[in-house]
């Protein structure tokens, strides 16, 4: 007859060893998790940059692929999200790894936002094209998509290396394509009131610019979750506390 074992002791310690197998597989769904956050980020750049060329060079057959990558972001986005909620449940990290998975689900729908509005800059810049009446793309806003695409990028490069620096570097630049905005926020309605025959064409063109400052601001924000992200503190309305005190 075969010797009965004793049932294991429920209260011995846990080993090291015992550890070890849930604690790899955590970080490599983190990291699997983590690269495909920014293949999503890396979309919403390329789908700027093929926005802006639309704008400012009439490269208007990039905009097939703007609508694809579109599509590609969404399915990429509540993909993510489900993935980063099923590590938070399963794993329960904390530390350094609570914060990137923090930031992911944060920053997650901001890119997928930044790659929505870029098809919308893209499809103005396209309708405005054909239409005969309307008024040509002026250098203003040639320059304040410049600008956006500009602050993307570098959101990107401070993401990709989580440098709090370079995060704080797009934070400051955003008041640049604020007053950039603004300006042509100005220009428009001049333009609009001397032209009313061209009402369609500056409303047509107003909407764009919007489009690119948000898209700005969304870099902004993410640039405020790189700083989390890399220092663990939260800084978003820092300056308007300040200017307020």
């Amino acid at each position: 007859m075969a010797e009965s074992r004793p049932a294991p002791d429920a209260s011995a310690p846990i080993t090291p060893a015992a550890t070890a197998i849930p604690v790899r597989h955590s970080l490599r769904d983190q990291d699997v998790l983590w690269n495909e956050f920014l293949a999503l980020a890396a979309l919403a750049v390329d789908s700027v940059d093929k926005s802006v060329r639309a704008v400012c060079e009439g490269q208007f057959d990039l905009i097939h692929e703007v609508e694809e990558d579109e599509a590609d972001s969404d399915r990429l986005e509540v993909s993510i999200e489900r993935e980063c909620l099923r590590i938070l449940a399963l794993y329960e990290p904390v530390a350094s790894d609570l914060r990137r998975m923090a930031t992911i689900l944060k920053v997650n729908r901001d890119w997928e936002r930044i790659a929505d509005l870029a098809l919308r800059v893209a499809r103005r810049a396209r309708k405005s094209s054909l239409d005969a009446n309307g008024p040509p793309i002026p250098e203003s806003l040639k320059s304040l998509a410049r600008d956006t695409l500009n602050q993307v990028r570098r959101c990107y490069v401070a993401l990709t290396g989580r440098d709090a620096d370079e995060a704080r570097a797009v934070i400051a630049g955003d008041n640049a394509v604020d007053a950039r905005y603004q300006a042509i926020r100005k220009e428009f309605k001049r333009s609009l009131a001397a032209h009313p025959d061209q009402t369609d064409g500056w409303l047509r063109l107003l909407s764009t610019a919007r489009n690119l400052e948000r898209i700005a601001d969304h870099a902004t924000g993410i640039a405020q979750t790189i700083v989390y992200l890399k220092e663990g503190v939260i800084i978003r309305h820092e300056s308007v506390g300040h200017e307020a005190g």
